[in-house]
């Protein structure tokens, strides 16, 4: 949608970077186990905005892709990866029109919400590949501005994920910060 993409052009636009160089929290305490858990190291990122969490991927022997619509924070991913050091695939894709293409290992979707497309996340694992996943949860002291289209609601990641063949391996919903977040990490059978 082109006034997602000139949105997040905008917020990335600026002289310095809009996240931190550190991967989300929850990502980075829950790569071991993840690495414990898959078989091969192939690993997508979606929307993955200045590419923080794609980079951490790479720095853990995954070969990665990682898609936004955005590019400047695309462009800004790139720059990153090229600076410390390791290699991102980065597409630059509106991600309601972009059909994933290839097996992966691992998906990560980080504040990020698209229901349409966990069917097609779940469908483009391998057996036993694994989705790691945290997004905003609508909750009446949610801070900032947000579409209440792309808002979990309570109880909702279990019900998005026990459709499908595998396992819900951690399920948690956290209302304790500003932005209260729902989280999952789902093992393909």
């Amino acid at each position: 949608m082109e006034s997602d993409r000139v949105k997040w052009n905008q917020r990335y636009g600026g002289k310095d970077y809009m996240f931190s160089f550190t991967p989300s929290k929850f990502l980075a305490r829950s790569v071991e186990r993840v690495c414990a858990l898959v078989a091969g190291r192939r690993a997508l990122d979606i929307a993955c905005g200045e590419g923080r969490n794609a980079i951490f991927l790479a720095q853990h022997g995954f070969q990665v892709s990682a898609i936004d619509i955005s590019e400047l924070g695309v462009e800004r991913g790139r720059a990153r990866a090229e600076q410390v050091g390791v290699s991102v695939d980065f597409i630059v894709a509106d991600l309601e029109d972009y059909r994933l293409q290839g097996v992966y290992d691992l998906i990560v979707d980080f504040n990020f919400l698209l229901r349409p497309m966990i069917p097609e996340m779940v469908a483009s694992l391998a057996s036993g590949g694994v989705i790691l996943m945290e997004t905003i949860l609508s909750d009446p002291g949610l801070e900032g501005e947000h579409c209440k289209d792309y808002l979990l609601q309570s109880g909702e990641l279990e019900r998005l994920f026990s459709w499908f063949a595998g396992d819900i391996l951690l399920l948690e919903e956290d209302l304790s910060h500003g932005t209260p977040v729902a989280r999952v990490l789902f093992r393909k059978a």
